[in-house]
């Protein structure tokens, strides 16, 4: 199945969610009809991001707010301090019921319907029509039906892990989920990502006497050594057993018996739907509309069902289930969060070749108070990991963009390590050292060699292909029969930012 993609050329001077600039927003677009998951792979390995079918891509040199891609390497991911106090407040909630007191902040929303078109719910629906399958030729139409109907294959069994499951194997049901976090962001700068994290006074001073009593000691006669009037267990005499623990460790820890709560996380294909998607459908939605309405302010009347599905529910990427892909297959999935048989949260994931994609996450506010955008992003960071035992070369968690020109938005860099996309040469650099260059200028090129270029640069776009009046061409066949310069100028602007690869093997719709 090839891709079949609808380009739609530059969008600029609209409002912007994150600075709130009237007209400063610029970006690149194309409704993509349909599309392989080793295209949207290479498309985001270009900057690119898809919301329902619409497929975009900021012009970083132009725009307000540079959203530059992030992504984690989950096999090296250790969770930080704050990352453990939101998995033992989860671990504390199931156990025992305790709910935390005080306000619970979570991580700022980053609502990737606000990224691609700024919450415009009319200009995506306005698309969907002009973009629908029916403008594409019968021929086409017809071919993707048949084709479909014939790979028909038998749905996969539904992945449910429960919290207590500890053992248990994440292939066999956890997924994860997106660093899209929530709740109504508090004003501030952020995180000083290039300074260590805070510590408490205790634990420095807890620091200094052991570094005392080293020097003290130098021979090291007593590893275990004790402090004068302190238990022995605040120093324990095996450094085997004082290794941190792992992020499944923390997060599948066991449950008493009794315990108040249970969790369930299960995995559910959403295109196609699967059976399990379309039985949970209507109460997913009331989860998303509960979420709108409190978190986003929005009216009790939006968004309707139809938006719910076309922004969430609807995806461009063919499900593909190769035998040395992970056992759920590739394609878009929702992660849902069952506490007590009722959903509480819904984390939007892509599951791609090399990565586990975040796209979005709406959760039930009632539970704003166990964070669920930090929780739900390292469960998803152990669905990586997990994968990756079956699928090797899937080692990676995308999350979106970072964008360090809002403070609020610079909480993704610390799910260390990552690292960010050049916006020139579309390679990867630790995101330690992007940092200083993002300090001077919103807009940098992080790939230090000047001499370096995009590897896949659009060097014969002759070769991109067309499909047009029920043929597929190259364009170097199709631009003769055309006479207006502005289509040439199109499809060379398409080429350059889809690069060359994409560009020859996803067929470029021209009406």
């Amino acid at each position: 199945m090839a891709s079949v993609v609808e380009y739609k050329g530059l969008r600029a001077g609209y409002h912007c969610g994150y600075c709130d600039s009237k007209e400063g927003k610029a970006s690149c677009g194309m409704w993509a009809h349909s599309m392989t998951v080793q295209d949207y792979q290479d498309l985001i390995d270009r900057g690119w991001r898809r919301s329902g079918k619409y497929v975009y891509k900021p012009v970083m040199n132009q725009t307000c707010c540079p959203q530059y891609t992030i992504r984690c390497r989950p096999l090296q991911f250790q969770p930080s301090k704050s990352h453990k106090k939101v998995l033992k407040k989860m671990l504390k909630f199931l156990a025992k019921g305790e709910i935390p007191k005080g306000s619970c902040n979570d991580e700022p929303m980053d609502s990737t319907v606000d990224d691609a078109v700024t919450g415009d719910f009319a200009l995506i629906n306005k698309l969907d029509i002009q973009c629908d399958l029916k403008t594409l030729s019968d021929d086409l139409k017809e071919s993707l039906e048949s084709e479909g109907k014939n790979s028909k294959k038998e749905e996969p069994h539904e992945l449910l892990q429960s919290q207590d499951f500890v053992g248990e194997k994440l292939d066999s049901g956890e997924p994860s989920h997106s660093v899209k976090v929530h709740t109504v962001p508090k004003p501030g700068k952020g995180a000083d990502l290039s300074k260590p994290p805070c510590r408490k006074a205790k634990e420095i001073r807890k620091e200094r006497k052991r570094l005392k009593l080293m020097q003290q000691n130098p021979a090291g006669e007593h590893e275990g050594f004790q402090a004068q009037g302190q238990p022995p267990s605040l120093f324990p005499a095996k450094a085997k057993s004082n290794q941190p623990k792992s992020l499944e460790d923390l997060i599948f820890e066991s449950l008493p018996e009794d315990a108040s709560h249970k969790l369930e996380v299960r995995v559910v294909r959403s295109s196609p739907p699967s059976s399990q998607f379309k039985a949970t459908l209507l109460e997913s939605y009331q989860v998303y509309k509960r979420y709108q309405m409190v978190i986003h302010k929005n009216s009790p009347d939006t968004p309707t069902e139809s938006q719910f599905t076309r922004f969430l529910c609807t995806s461009p990427l063919e499900a593909e289930t190769p035998p040395n892909g992970p056992d759920c297959g590739y394609g878009s999935f929702h992660q849902q969060y069952w506490l007590d048989g009722k959903i509480i949260a819904v984390g939007v994931i892509d599951i791609l070749p090399n990565c586990v994609s975040s796209v979005y996450l709406y959760y039930d506010p009632d539970y704003s108070f166990l964070s669920l955008g930090v929780y739900s992003a390292l469960r998803e960071i152990a669905f990586t990991r997990q994968l990756h035992e079956k699928t090797s070369q899937l080692s990676y968690y995308y999350m979106g963009f970072y964008i360090h020109s809002c403070p609020k938005m610079r909480y993704k860099g610390q799910y260390r390590p990552s690292d960010l996309l050049c916006p020139e040469t579309y390679v990867w650099v630790p995101i330690e050292q992007c940092l200083p260059s993002l300090e001077n200028s919103k807009y940098c090129r992080f790939n230090q060699d000047p001499e370096a270029v995009d590897e896949d640069r659009s060097t014969e776009p002759d070769r991109v292909q067309v499909f047009h009046k029920r043929a597929i061409m190259p364009y170097g066949v199709y631009k003769k029969h055309q006479k207006d310069p502005s289509e040439e100028a199109a499809v060379l602007q398409y080429a350059s930012l889809v690069g060359q690869k994409c560009s020859e093997r996803m067929l470029l719709f021209r009406n």
